[in-house]
C-alpha cells in the first residue's frame, strides 16, 4: 500500500483543517467479511486499502487471534483478495485473488505451513466460493457463455483487415448492471470440484441464472451429507420481468432431477440448512408488490411440508441466517431504528436480542462453540473486527486498522435527535455532526444530507463523508424520514406510489429543530443527497428557496425516462408504480422532479458517474438543461469510469466531497 508523503499531509492538513479530509481517501482502511475458524480461536477478514499511486482499490487477508494477539497479513501485494473461507476442520482456507492476472480465481491456503495453490484456471470468474461439510468438495459459481443472437449473414472481414467493432445486438430488458456494465451472454450456474483442485463438474443446468437478479453472488448452500446444493433460483420463464421471485431447489450433484422445496409468491433467498440436516431456514416474504416489504426469516423441512416463519413477531427486515451447531435456531442479523444488530431466532421459541452496532452490511460469522465475529462500528470507529463470545453481551474489539489516520484527525462530535415532522407530527429520527473543534455560542452553516434508496437508513456509524463534511466548517444533519427502513413495515410503506412527496415536512422539520438549539445560521443552510437523496434534494429545492445552494448527485429527474434506461426497470414497474406510465401518465408527472423545478431559484450542482447504469447520466443531464433554460445558475459534473456512488476510484470519491463542500463555500452569505 502505497500511503500519503509527509508533506503532502501537512499540505492538506493547512488546507483543510484538523477533521478528515478529502485526501484521506487513500488513507482509509476497510475492514470486512470477517470468518471465525470452527474452534472459534482465530478470525480472517478483508483488509481493503487504496494505492495513490495507480488509484485503484485492493484487499489483502489479514488474521488475529480471538484473544486480540497475532494479529497479522496472510497475503500481501496490491491485488483484490476476496471472500476467505475455512473449511470445516480449520486447517486450510479458501479465498478468491486477481494476483496472476485477469479475472478472480479460487485459492487454497494451508494454515499450518503457509503453502498456496490456484484451485482454478477458467475462463469466467468464480463466485462464492464454498466447502462441503465433509472438506473434500468446493461449490461455485461460475458464468457458461451463450453465443450470442445473429440475425442475418454477416459480412467478414478480409484478412489482414482492420474493421470497426462489430454492433452490440440487445434482445433482453436486462442487458446492462450498475457496477459491471453490459452483461455478457450466458447464465450463471453452480459447478462442484475435489478440493484438490481437479476439473469442476457443471451441476445446474437450463437458461437460468442461478444468482442473484443482476449476477450478484448468491449463498450456496451444501446438505449436511455432501450430497447436494441448495440455492435461491428463479426458474420462471419470465424470470426477466419478476426479478424478485425465486424458489428454494436441492440440486444433486452426482446426477438426478433438481426438486424444488418452496413455492410462495415472492422471493427465498439465503438458504441455510441445519447441521443435522432436517430444515432448510431462509429469509423472504410473500410478495403483495409493495415499495417495502419485511424479509422474515422461515423454516421448513428438506423432505417436504409447508414452511413457517419464525420471525413473525418482529417488523423489521431479518436476513443472513446462520444455524447454531446444536440445530437449535439460526443467528441472523436484522435493522432496527437505524442501527444493524445481530439476533437469534429459536425454532421452537421468542426471538432473542445479541448485539447492535455492527457494520450496515450485516457480515458476521460463528464459530462451532457458539462465538461470533463481526463489525465493530460506532459514529468515531469506521469498522473493525470484533468477537462475541457466546453469553456475553458485549463483543471485544481486536482491531484498529485506521488507528494511524485516526490519531491525527479529530472527528466530529455525533449526537442524536428526534423531532416531530410539520406534516403529521410523527417522530423522525436523526443524527447531526459537528464539526471538530465545536462552539455553541457561535453561528454555523448547516448541510442537510439526504440518504438514497429510498427505501434504506442511515445510523449510529461511522460516516466517512459527513465527517469530511463537518471537518469543513459545516454542522451536519442527516435523518431517516417517512420511507426509511427499520422503523416498520408501516412506516416504510409511507412513501409506497407516494415519493417524493410527504418525505419533503420530515426533511424540513429536521432543519427547523436543529435550527432551535441555537448554533445555526439560518441564512446559510445548504442541502445535499445522492440516489434517491438526489431526487429529494430536487424535491426540496423545487418547493422551497430557503437553502443557499444544492448538491445533487446521481439524481432521477423524469419517472418515464427513468424506466427506459435503467438497470433495474422490471423491478422499479412493479415496486414503484401502479402501472406503465403510458397507462398512469398523471401519476408519473406529479412524482417528476420536472414538475416542479420551475420554482427552482437555488444555485445547483449536478454529478453523476458517466457508467451510472442505476440512474444513468441522462437524468441528471435534462436537470441541468432544465435549470440553464430558466436561467438558474448551475454546474454539471461527470465522472469518468464511475458506476452509481462515484467511489469505484478513490480519487473520484474524494473529488466528490471536495466539489459539494467547496460548492457550498462558493455561495455561503457573507
Amino acid at each position: 500500500m502505497t500511503r500519503l508523503p509527509f508533506a503532502l499531509f501537512l499540505c492538506a492538513a493547512l488546507l483543510y483543517g484538523a477533521g478528515l479530509q478529502p485526501p484521506d481517501v487513500f488513507e482509509l482502511e476497510s475492514a470486512t467479511d470477517p470468518r471465525i475458524s470452527p474452534d472459534g480461536r482465530h478470525v480472517v477478514y478483508v483488509r481493503g486499502f487504496a494505492d495513490i499511486g495507480t488509484d485503484q482499490r485492493h484487499s489483502n487477508l489479514w488474521i488475529v487471534n480471538t484473544d486480540g494477539s497475532g494479529h497479522r497479513p496472510l497475503t500481501t501485494g496490491n491485488y483484490t483478495d476476496t471472500s476467505p473461507r475455512w473449511s470445516p476442520d480449520g486447517t486450510r482456507l479458501l479465498y478468491l485473488s486477481n494476483r496472476e492476472g485477469g479475472g478472480n480465481q479460487i485459492y487454497m491456503r494451508w494454515m499450518d505451513s503457509g503453502q498456496t495453490a490456484k484451485l482454478t484456471s477458467i475462463g469466467e470468474p468464480p463466485s462464492v466460493p464454498t466447502w462441503s461439510p465433509d472438506g473434500k468438495q468446493i461449490a461455485f459459481f461460475a458464468l457458461v457463455p451463450a453465443e450470442p443472437r445473429k440475425i442475418g449473414k454477416l459480412p467478414v472481414a478480409p484478412p489482414g483487415a482492420k474493421w470497426a467493432d462489430p454492433p452490440k445486438l440487445i434482445d433482453r430488458i436486462t442487458y446492462r448492471f450498475d457496477g459491471q456494465g453490459y452483461l455478457k451472454e450466458g447464465w450463471t450456474h453452480a459447478f462442484v470440484m475435489p478440493a484438490d483442485g481437479r476439473t469442476p463438474k457443471q451441476v445446474t443446468t437450463g437458461n437460468f441464472a442461478h444468482t442473484a437478479w443482476g449476477r450478484t453472488p448468491n449463498v450456496i448452500a451444501w446438505t449436511s451429507d455432501s450430497r447436494a446444493l441448495v440455492l435461491s433460483v428463479n426458474r420462471n420463464e419470465d424470470a426477466d420481468f419478476a426479478p424478485l421471485e425465486s424458489d428454494i431447489w436441492e440440486y444433486p450433484i452426482h446426477g438426478g432431477q433438481p426438486r424444488k422445496l418452496s413455492s410462495r409468491q415472492g422471493p427465498d433467498n439465503e438458504p441455510a440448512v441445519s447441521p443435522d440436516g432436517r430444515l432448510v431456514a431462509f429469509s423472504g416474504f410473500e410478495d403483495r408488490k409493495l415499495g417495502y416489504q419485511i424479509r422474515r426469516l422461515s423454516v421448513m423441512n428438506r423432505d417436504g411440508g409447508a414452511a413457517r416463519v419464525l420471525t413473525a413477531s418482529l417488523d423489521r427486515d431479518a436476513a443472513g441466517p446462520v444455524w447454531a451447531a446444536d440445530n437449535s435456531g439460526v443467528y441472523f442479523f436484522y435493522a432496527d431504528q437505524g442501527n444493524t444488530k445481530l439476533g437469534f431466532q429459536p425454532v421452537d421459541g421468542p426471538f432473542r436480542p445479541i448485539t447492535g452496532s455492527i457494520a450496515n452490511s450485516g457480515q458476521f460469522s460463528v464459530a462451532r462453540d457458539g462465538s461470533i465475529a463481526l463489525i465493530r462500528t460506532r459514529p468515531d470507529l469506521p469498522g473493525d473486527i470484533a468477537v462475541l463470545r457466546k453469553g456475553e453481551s458485549q463483543p471485544r474489539v481486536l482491531t484498529s486498522v485506521n488507528e494511524d489516520l485516526l490519531s491525527q484527525r479529530t472527528l466530529g462530535a455525533v449526537e442524536e435527535i428526534w423531532y416531530n415532522s410539520s406534516k403529521d407530527g410523527r417522530k423522525i429520527h436523526g443524527w447531526i455532526i459537528k464539526p471538530p473543534g465545536f462552539d455553541p455560542s457561535r453561528k454555523y452553516p448547516l448541510i442537510l444530507e439526504i440518504h438514497g434508496g429510498p427505501f434504506s437508513f442511515y445510523g449510529d456509524r461511522f460516516d466517512l463523508e459527513k465527517q469530511m463534511m463537518a471537518a469543513a466548517g459545516y454542522v451536519v444533519l442527516y435523518t431517516n424520514p417517512r420511507g426509511s427502513t427499520s422503523y416498520g413495515e408501516d412506516f416504510g410503506n409511507l412513501i409506497h406510489h407516494n415519493y417524493p412527496s410527504d418525505d419533503f415536512h420530515d426533511l424540513v422539520s429536521g432543519v427547523d429543530a436543529v435550527i432551535a438549539r441555537g448554533y445555526i445560521d439560518p441564512n446559510n443552510l445548504f442541502v445535499t443527497g445522492g440516489s434517491g437523496g438526489g431526487v429529494l434534494t430536487c424535491w426540496v429545492i423545487g418547493n422551497t428557496t430557503r437553502f443557499r445552494a444544492a448538491a445533487s448527485l446521481y439524481p432521477v429527474i423524469d419517472w418515464t425516462s427513468f424506466l427506459g434506461t435503467t438497470d433495474i426497470g422490471p423491478f422499479a414497474l412493479t415496486y414503484w408504480f401502479p402501472g406503465l406510465p403510458w397507462d398512469h401518465g398523471a401519476h408519473y408527472d406529479k412524482r417528476s422532479l420536472l414538475s416542479v423545478v420551475k420554482n427552482v431559484k437555488t444555485p445547483t450542482l449536478i454529478m453523476t458517474g458517466e457508467e451510472d447504469y442505476r440512474t444513468p447520466i441522462s437524468e441528471s443531464e435534462q436537470y441541468y438543461r432544465a435549470l440553464k433554460l430558466l436561467k438558474v445558475e448551475t454546474v454539471l459534473i461527470r465522472v469518468p469510469g464511475e458506476p452509481h456512488g462515484i467511489s469505484r476510484r478513490p480519487s473520484h470519491h474524494a473529488q466528490k466531497i471536495a466539489h459539494i463542500t467547496g460548492w457550498f463555500d462558493e455561495h455561503k452569505a457573507k
